[in-house]
């Protein structure tokens, strides 16, 4: 279990510090930047996405419904911490943001967390997300004048929410019964929270954006929506 461990997390960070050279890459970071990142959780990843880019700490807003962790970022890193009430929008003008930059993260805008066990059907849980998500990302393009928004594919075998193969095929009355039992033996306990996404929902999403595929193995593991004011021609785009 612990080799298990080792392999999916080195996995998932190589392709993390792929996903923040992309970013890098995409936009023009200065001193006076303003970045939203939303769903920061304590800011680690956006710290990491953003070292020696010069961004001045105060100008970027870590925004999660864990309070404890938005203070976490902010005493540890000098953020500006946003707490979310669960199913809220921002209370922020428009376009007040240069980037919104929002990783892994719209995939779990689905259903209130306290009824998640209780979507037992699939056409039930996904129409409630889809409606979610929707709202998700029009608040995503109110808020930022440009914004980056990666979420894992629907479509790659090994999900990364589980770290169980196929997992992310399987339809909602077969998923949670899984989930029970993996939860209790298996490596990496997960709630049912996650409404996986492809390329043809993200472009329903962000119709404005670019949309990035990042590749593993010759299949899609991520799709990210890119919206930037700078030109950028060698982005893997379909």
């Amino acid at each position: 279990m612990d080799a298990i461990s080792r392999l999916a997390r080195k996995f998932s960070e190589n392709a993390r510090r792929k996903r923040a050279e992309l970013f890098r890459s995409f936009f023009v970071l200065g001193a006076q930047t303003r970045i939203l990142d939303l769903g920061s959780e304590d800011g680690s990843n956006i710290h990491n996405v953003l070292a020696g880019t010069g961004v001045k700490p105060h100008n970027v807003f870590i925004a999660d419904i864990d309070r404890h962790a938005v203070e976490s970022g902010h005493k540890r890193y000098g953020y500006t911490p946003v707490n979310i009430e669960e199913g809220s929008g921002l209370g922020f003008d428009n376009q007040v943001f240069d980037i919104v930059y929002c990783s892994s993260v719209i995939e779990h805008v689905t259903v209130p967390k306290a009824e998640l066990w209780n979507y037992t059907n699939e056409k039930r849980f996904s129409a409630a997300s889809w409606k979610s998500q929707k709202t998700f990302a029009a608040e995503i393009a109110r808020l930022g004048r440009q914004y980056f928004v990666q979420t894992p594919c629907s479509t790659f075998p090994l999900e990364s929410h589980t770290w169980l193969p196929f997992i992310g095929y399987l339809p909602r009355q077969m998923l949670l019964p899984v989930l029970k039992i993996s939860n209790r033996y298996w490596v990496k306990a997960a709630e049912p929270d996650f409404h996986l996404l492809d390329y043809a929902k993200m472009r329903t999403l962000f119709p404005n954006a670019q949309i990035v595929l990042e590749k593993k193995y010759g299949l899609t593991k991520s799709v990210m929506a890119i919206n930037s004011d700078r030109d950028h021609g060698n982005a893997i785009n379909k």
